[in-house]
């Protein structure tokens, strides 16, 4: 794949400030940090999300912040639902969080970890002795730990923290103003759909969003079943003033998609 220059758009795009946007790094992986957040700031996002520790600074030298780093919370399938996992989680976040303040980085990810064999409920309850014992570590240092939501029913088989209500029974009962969940659109539009109502009734206990086209996790089009600017108004209408991330794979011109995606949804 030839990598586009970012000086194929040479002008600033100026938003409307409603929705602040990122881009997940790892959708872009084969173009170099420096080139995405240079580019990411000449359309007018305000930061790159999904870094590591090492890179959190980076965006800062075209003025835009990490805006999700990752800081030790454990793998997609193994992290807060079993209690054998939460010493080596806070380990990570004691080490991490504190540079994730230093480099402002307003929030770092965990997950839930996968089911094997585990009730919900039990789940829950780890869930929720794990989060109670780095809470205090995220309140310190004014990081947001943010669990994330994902589908169970095509991208991560097992996935405990699969629907909105669960994650929300979570982190209402660790009811710390650090830790909330990260509503991933696209896995959330594949599980349960209603995704206006579901974000306006929770929307507290919401601290970032990621976005990607359904079917497929490409271009936020028209190709895709997903109301973007609606979902965008919604957020943005409910006093949301945190971020919203691009985390879709790109299938054409990946800074082109970045910037119509950007478009889209500055509402």
């Amino acid at each position: 794949m030839q990598i586009p220059s970012p000086n194929a758009h040479s002008e600033s795009a100026a938003r409307k400030g409603r929705i602040h946007q990122s881009v997940s790094r790892w959708c872009y992986s084969r173009i170099p940090l420096d080139q995405l957040s240079e580019y990411a700031a000449k359309v007018g996002l305000k930061g790159i999300d999904l870094l590591e520790p090492d890179d959190y600074s980076v965006p800062r030298r075209y003025g835009l912040l990490c805006t999700m780093g990752y800081a030790g919370g454990g793998e997609i399938a193994k992290a807060l639902n079993r209690v054998e996992n939460h010493a080596a989680i806070e380990q990570g976040f004691r080490t991490n969080i504190p540079k994730a303040a230093k480099a402002g980085v307003p929030n770092v990810i965990t997950f839930s970890g996968n089911r094997a064999g585990m009730s919900d409920e039990e789940g829950a309850k780890n869930t929720i002795a794990g989060l109670n014992r780095v809470k205090k570590i995220a309140e310190d240092n004014g990081v947001t730990i943010c669990m994330e939501l994902l589908n169970s029913k095509r991208d991560h088989h097992d996935y405990m923290c699969d629907h909105t209500a669960w994650g929300v029974r979570v982190v209402e009962e660790v009811n710390s103003p650090n830790v909330k969940l990260l509503y991933d659109i696209y896995h959330m539009q594949i599980m349960e759909g209603d995704l206006i109502d579901t974000i306006r009734e929770n929307i507290g206990w919401l601290g970032h969003f990621h976005t990607g086209g359904v079917p497929g996790r490409h271009e936020l089009d028209g190709t895709q079943e997903v109301q973007w600017d609606g979902v965008m108004r919604a957020i943005a209408d409910a006093g949301f003033k945190g971020y919203v991330a691009h985390e879709f794979v790109p299938s054409a011109d990946p800074l082109i998609s970045l910037r119509n995606a950007a478009d889209l949804c500055d509402v």
